[in-house]
Order: C-alpha cells, then sequence, then structure tokens
C-alpha cells in the first residue's frame, strides 16, 4: 500500500512539474511586461517634466509639446535609418557564421551601431527577465515601427525555421537604397534652404558695404 501510495506521488510531481514551470514562466513574463510598461511611463514622465517648466499650459502648451515630439521622432528615425543597414550587416554575418537569430541579436547588441545596439540590448534583458524572444521582438517592433521589417525576419526564422541569411541581405540592399534617396532628397532641398541666408543675411550685408557707403559719401559732397 505504502508502494503504491509512493509511486501516485511521484507520477504527480511528474505531471506536475511541466506545469509548476509554465506558471513560474508566465509569472516572469508578467513582471517583465509590468517592468516594461513602468520604464516607458517613467519615460514619459521625464519627458513631461523636461518640457513643463518651459512651455506653457492650455492650446500653445500642447502644440509647442506636439511640434518637439515630432521633431524628436524624426530624429530618432534619421538616426536609426542611418544605423539599419550596418546593423543588418552584423546580422547577417552572425547568421551566416551559425548562430541562431537569438545569437545573432546577442552579437549585434555588442557590435551594432549605438541607437538600434541599445534596442536590441532591450530585447535581449526581457528575454532575460522571461520574456519569450518572439514577444520581445514584438515589442520593439511596437514600441520602433522603423524596426518592423527587421523583427519580421527574424520572426519568421525564429517561428518557422526558414533561413534569414538572404532576408537580411535583400533588407540591406532595400534600405541602403532609401538611405541614398533619402539623401538624393535632402541635397536637392538644400538650395531652398539657401535662400534665408542669402535673402536676409547676405544681400542685407552686401548693400551696407557697397550702396550705403556711396549715398553717405554722395550726400557729404552736397
Amino acid at each position: 500500500m505504502t508502494a503504491m501510495w509512493l509511486v501516485a506521488a511521484a507520477w504527480g510531481l511528474v505531471v506536475a512539474a511541466p506545469l509548476v514551470r509554465r506558471a513560474r514562466r508566465h509569472e516572469v513574463a508578467g513582471r517583465a511586461a509590468r517592468l516594461r510598461r513602468a520604464v516607458r511611463e517613467a519615460r514619459g514622465r521625464s519627458w513631461r517634466r523636461v518640457l513643463g517648466p518651459r512651455l506653457p499650459l492650455g492650446p500653445a502648451g500642447r502644440v509647442g509639446r506636439a511640434l518637439l515630439e515630432r521633431r524628436r521622432r524624426r530624429r530618432e528615425d534619421r538616426a536609426l535609418t542611418a544605423e539599419l543597414p550596418v546593423t543588418i550587416d552584423v546580422l547577417g554575418v552572425a547568421v551566416g557564421a551559425g548562430c541562431t537569430p537569438y545569437l545573432a541579436v546577442e552579437v549585434a547588441a555588442h557590435w551594432a551601431p549605438p541607437a538600434i545596439g541599445a534596442r536590441l540590448a532591450a530585447v535581449l534583458r526581457a528575454c532575460g527577465l522571461g520574456a519569450s524572444f518572439a514577444d520581445a521582438l514584438d515589442d520593439l517592433a511596437g514600441a520602433t515601427p522603423r524596426l518592423r521589417p527587421l523583427a519580421d525576419a527574424l520572426l519568421a526564422s525564429d517561428r518557422l525555421g526558414a533561413p534569414v541569411g538572404e532576408s537580411l541581405a535583400r533588407l540591406a540592399v532595400e534600405e541602403r537604397t532609401a538611405l541614398r534617396r533619402r539623401a538624393e532628397t535632402d541635397a536637392r532641398t538644400v538650395p531652398v534652404r539657401l535662400l534665408f541666408p542669402l535673402v536676409f543675411l547676405v544681400l542685407p550685408a552686401f548693400g551696407l558695404l557697397t550702396v550705403v557707403p556711396t549715398l553717405v559719401g554722395s550726400f557729404g559732397r552736397t
């Protein structure tokens, strides 16, 4: 009878162990999600503290905050666009050397440019806190839409086992083409932006140095 109880207890432990591990994994993932949400809220509060004392309240303050936030996002998008081809190359080299997508992200977090490297390091921290690699990449793409194509390529390889090397190479070519087009567009806007200093600074200074002394001299002779 005692042996039967021991066998039943052992089977109960065997059956309950995966459930306990799964419950602990969900608990850790929930803590990681709460931690990420708290970090985002803290960043939002710090941004409001920076802008709050400098901008007035009311509609004008809201418009000013919206403009500053839009400029910040535009600068961030430009920085990510400039760093993305290099980061994709680093990931491609790591995958070509035999790394899994997770290990490739770990390599890129160390060697990639700083803006994207910090975001990939956040993915690794989320995985260290118990979140799955796919969930961490989804959070990355949701927080930074500019990195959605890169996250989708890594997710396809992680979930389906598809080779990611060719996808990364194609994505790197597309990003470099987009970066070159943006540079050409910016170059075409340079003459327009030079009109302001030319009209309001250079021409008045030229007039002060050439026309005004002539007029003053002619009035003095009369």
